[in-house]
């Protein structure tokens, strides 16, 4: 069950930081980060991966948009 909450928020997340690749929306990960973390948290509750791996993909790719839009872009 906590892999399913996990993968559920994961693709929440996925979408989310889809969205803050826009230019000027670049910002948005200082909000959506902490969501695929929390999901991150729920996944080691269980014995799968695919949540985890889904939550970590959402934190390295929001991280990297922060990272090359300089923080705020």
């Amino acid at each position: 069950m906590a892999n399913i909450i996990s993968v559920i928020i994961g693709f929440l997340s996925l979408i989310s930081v889809a969205v803050a690749f826009l230019p000027f929306v670049g910002w948005l990960n200082w909000i959506i980060i902490p969501l695929p973390v929390i999901g991150l948290a729920i996944g080691c509750l269980s014995r799968e991966m695919s949540g985890r791996r889904i939550n970590i993909l959402a934190i390295l790719l929001g991280f990297f948009r922060l990272i090359i839009g300089g923080g705020i872009f």
